[in-house]
């Protein structure tokens, strides 16, 4: 089989039937859909089930609820394509989409091929960025808060190269699964090749912003140090870099005492690499560095405008 197309389902009944019929009209032979649903309870499973009967192309997958991560991994482990791509259950895939995906990854001879997406209200994102692309690069863009590539979504991976990417913390990391998969996926030094074309359709909005947990961004540095011990030398300012953005995270929300919890030690691993601003930031007591964070959150959305 060509390609396996794997979506994780939690309580999205409003958005699921658009998602899975938009992948199921796919102009391409040879695919299938499995539809995980992580223990819904709003009706979803039953919606995937009666699509199901009507297209042997899908399977469902139901399990206990375990979080988005334990979703992906198993469809993944039950995937039968040579290829694997993922589409979040509230979005949909352009028609086109995954042949567009699929020939651009054989053609390329790639491990990782990264399209474009529309939202659903139509702006329309990209990274700018075509061709092969350095995973080092990538991995920094991500630490750093500055990618504006598709992370998991429009998206297509050999399906080898995603093996030992979908770990799980010892406490669940939300928000960032997708973001540490596609870290863990990157150390590996894949080929990926970036393409134009727009593949994918976002629901842009529907994300909400918890409270940020100390120990799930913990539990991702620790996951993160694990793979990166290998190349530890090569790869520790990412590390460092993906703390001080966190550490802004939590500024953002007012809770100081993070400094004094965790990110006290990220000051001595400081390098030139680092931008002045954010290594001003973790110098600078909690309650002043608050300010120049808001200041230039403020900056950033004025000049969005």
């Amino acid at each position: 089989m060509k390609v396996s197309v794997i979506i994780p389902v939690y309580n999205k009944r409003p958005f699921v039937e658009a998602c899975l019929r938009s992948v199921l009209s796919q102009d391409m032979d040879d695919f299938e859909v499995v539809a995980v649903d992580d223990g819904s309870t709003d009706g979803s499973l039953d919606l995937c089930l009666s699509i199901a009967r009507e297209d042997e192309r899908l399977r469902v997958i139901p399990l206990e609820n375990g979080g988005v991560t334990r979703a992906r991994r198993t469809g993944v482990e039950a995937a039968r394509g040579r290829y694997v791509t993922f589409v979040d259950s509230d979005d949909r895939m352009k028609p086109g989409g995954l042949r567009t995906l699929y020939e651009a990854i054989v053609r390329e001879e790639a491990d990782e091929v990264v399209a474009t997406y529309d939202t659903l209200a139509g702006r329309h994102v990209s990274s700018g960025m075509t061709g092969p692309i350095s995973p080092d690069l990538m991995l920094w863009q991500l630490s750093a808060s500055k990618a504006r590539f598709c992370i998991l979504w429009a998206v297509i991976f050999r399906k080898e190269i995603l093996d030992g990417c979908l770990r799980e913390a010892r406490v669940r990391i939300r928000p960032g699964q997708d973001i540490l998969m596609q870290m863990l996926c990157l150390v590996k030094r894949p080929r990926v090749v970036f393409i134009p074309d727009c593949v994918y359709e976002y629901a842009e909005g529907l994300t909400t912003y918890k409270e940020p947990s100390l120990e799930a961004y913990k539990a991702f540095d620790e996951v993160l140090m694990e793979a990166f011990r290998p190349r530890w030398e090569e790869l520790k300012d990412v590390l460092v870099m993906r703390q001080l953005k966190s550490y802004e995270v939590f500024l953002d929300w007012k809770q100081f005492d993070a400094y004094e919890k965790y990110y006290y030690q990220t000051r001595k691993n400081l390098s030139r690499r680092h931008p002045l601003t954010d290594r001003l930031i973790i110098m600078l007591p909690p309650r002043v560095a608050f300010l120049i964070v808001r200041l230039r959150k403020w900056w950033g959305r004025r000049h969005r405008l």
